[in-house]
């Protein structure tokens, strides 16, 4: 495992840009869209976005009881990560076309739709005939509608099926979170992320609902040493508008100890469980055909009938195309039972909590090379103790 202070790798993982605007050269939003008539490409505007607004509680949230009896299970996952971005690019193998998209950290439902559609940009022009997609995650899932929404037959290659996916056990709050290393990115690829994060962005704005368990989250950052203003929820930060209500909170306006400052957004959360197998059900309803078939190496790529192969293997990609940058960073959530009273998510002293419909998330771990599934049990112990003693610290109105 690499040694590096928590708090620095986090500081260094969790954006890749700063001060994007200069690097982008054009103002507003655009991005490619998929003509439905051929595999090519046009520019189109981007989804309309309704203003959202909620009420502000003021210091009447509801804090998150924390009992073991309440405790439901505590999974982990293996976040894919590389230091300089996610990989979308092509390959040739013999007469196939690979186009890679992988890579995308603690990003890859957030990023899912956007990255998907620099990937078909590349594969797409002049294509013609079948496609396959390799893996079933929030990715590979993008993928294969973005393709049959462009006409195209498409089979998806997978060794496991939702709720065996790291996308499945994922928290699912909106936000281009612990993508790369500043350092190690660069222009290319930051003009990529804010691309592939407004696409993704507005597009779920476009599926908020019952069917795709899409909906927005008042959510809460809370610090005691202020906020990287270039960061995720920096004020200069590149995904601003894209956090309706973003304001800070002075002392009366919230719950939180005085001595925290606060700023609050509101989000959108995906539910996982609900999410995927809704995709899943959309991709089948239009003649999408799935083969649980895993893919070992290159050659076994290139037996494949189809010549246009999108690969979206995630972690899975370091086995089938070596990529010694391609890391793991293991992440731990332990699942309450639902909370309905809790209606907002706050992210406080590197943990976060996420409430969903199947239950109150609890993360906030963070290791880099660590390929274990199997729960820690004494990190599970000092995490709830560390969320029991935050929640526990709220102020009461009157």
């Amino acid at each position: 495992m690499e040694s590096m202070n928590r708090r620095d790798f986090l500081l260094r993982g969790s954006l890749a840009y700063a001060g994007c605007s200069s690097l982008l050269g054009f103002s507003g939003r655009a991005w490619a869209q998929i003509d439905d008539q051929t595999c090519g490409v046009q520019q189109n505007r981007p989804y309309a976005v309704s203003d959202v607004s909620f009420e502000s509680p003021g210091r009447n949230l509801r804090p998150v009881h924390i009992k073991q009896d309440d405790v439901m299970r505590t999974i982990v996952g293996l976040r894919p990560y590389r230091p300089s971005g996610f990989v979308v690019r092509a390959e040739k193998i013999d007469d196939t076309l690979v186009i890679h998209n992988y890579g995308h950290g603690g990003a890859g439902i957030t990023l899912s739709w956007g990255t998907s559609q620099l990937a078909l940009a590349i594969g797409c022009p002049e294509h013609t005939g079948p496609a396959a997609v390799l893996g079933c995650g929030a990715v590979g899932l993008a993928t294969a509608r973005l393709l049959q929404q462009a006409g195209v037959k498409t089979t998806i290659y997978t060794k496991a099926l939702p709720p065996d996916t790291t996308s499945y056990i994922a928290g699912g709050q909106w936000l281009p979170f612990l993508v790369a290393d500043p350092n190690k990115s660069d222009a290319r690829f930051n003009q990529q992320l804010v691309s592939a994060a407004e696409f993704s962005y507005e597009r779920f704005v476009a599926m908020t609902g019952d069917r795709f368990g899409i909906r927005w989250l008042r959510s809460y950052s809370i610090s005691k040493n202020g906020f990287n203003e270039t960061g995720p929820t920096g004020l200069q930060g590149q995904f601003r508008s894209m956090m309706p209500e973003f304001r800070d909170l002075t002392a009366d306006e919230h719950p939180f100890p005085a001595l925290y400052s606060v700023r609050q957004y509101d989000s959108l959360l995906i539910e996982p469980p609900r999410y995927l197998p809704a995709m899943m059900d959309a991709f089948r309803e239009a003649s999408g055909t799935v083969v649980i078939r895993g893919i070992a190496d290159r050659a076994d790529l290139a037996q494949l009938p189809e010549k246009l192969v999108f690969n979206c293997t995630g972690m899975g990609a370091k086995d089938i195309f070596p990529d010694d940058e391609l890391t793991p960073v293991r992440g731990q959530l332990t699942i309450l039972k639902p909370q309905p009273e809790v209606s907002y998510g706050v992210a406080h002293d590197e943990l976060y909590m996420i409430p969903r419909t199947d239950g109150i998330l609890l993360g906030g771990t963070y290791e880099l090379g660590m390929t274990s599934l199997m729960p820690d049990m004494d990190k599970k112990r000092k995490i709830l103790a560390r969320h029991k003693a935050f929640f526990d610290s709220y102020r009461r109105s009157g």
